[in-house]
């Protein structure tokens, strides 16, 4: 089952060529086909959450999931300081979207404070999707392949693939859960852009997916 029904969020054409590019720089070459957002055509324009820029990194939020869900991040440690650290802030971007999720909100402070710019507002549309569906998920996603490149003091790369065929759509309202059988798309191949702000935190500023992609397959 692919517990997102659609992508985390999509770039214009000439910025995700251009991500893309960037990316390169990886040990790996990332694919040329990009999934556009998921309920990037949804009607509404809800609120954006407050950006973090001039919040103390010792202020970052808590983040808190469900008992019956869980995300799993493989390959966290690299050696590098700098790389290890973007690798955590990336992780706590993904989580801070499906918290969002979970609270059925799109102006919890963890959604602004770990993803900006075009992510933000790609993501909070993505999150709008699932209220307006009245839906959440459960069951447990894995993310793995990450690999970082670095482009200067404050801009990186990371490049990775998740895993949602144990994870599942559920309808708040009934509580039925959809586990239908995994599939290629289960699998979802990530390029995401972040850039270091003055408080020291690695936000999420563009992401480009493709789901089935052949990297990510088992």
């Amino acid at each position: 089952m692919n517990r997102r029904p659609t992508l985390l969020a999509a770039l214009t054409l000439t910025a995700a060529a251009a991500l893309t590019l960037s990316a390169c720089g990886s040990d790996d070459s990332p694919s040329s086909d990009k999934d556009t957002i998921a309920g990037a055509d949804t009607g509404g324009k809800p609120s954006v959450s407050p950006r973090p820029s001039e919040t103390a990194a010792g202020d970052r939020p808590e983040i808190a999931f469900p008992s019956d869900a869980k995300n799993v991040f493989e390959g966290g440690k690299t050696g590098d300081a700098t790389k290890d650290a973007v690798l955590a802030d990336s992780a706590l971007s993904i989580n801070a979207v499906d918290e969002a999720i979970f609270e059925g909100s799109t102006g919890t402070k963890a959604l602004g404070y770990y993803n900006t710019e075009k992510a933000l507002s790609s993501s909070i549309t993505y999150v709008q999707g699932y209220i307006d569906d009245n839906d959440t998920w459960t069951g447990v996603t894995r993310y793995f392949s990450r690999k970082v490149t670095l482009s200067g003091d404050s801009q990186a790369y990371v490049r990775y693939c998740s895993d949602e065929s144990k994870s599942y759509i559920k309808n708040k309202k009934t509580g039925k859960v959809d586990k239908s059988a995994a599939t290629a798309d289960s699998y979802v191949l990530y390029n995401a852009k972040l850039a270091k702000n003055s408080a020291g935190v690695w936000q999420t500023t563009d992401i480009v997916s493709n789901r089935g992609d052949k990297a990510c397959q088992p």
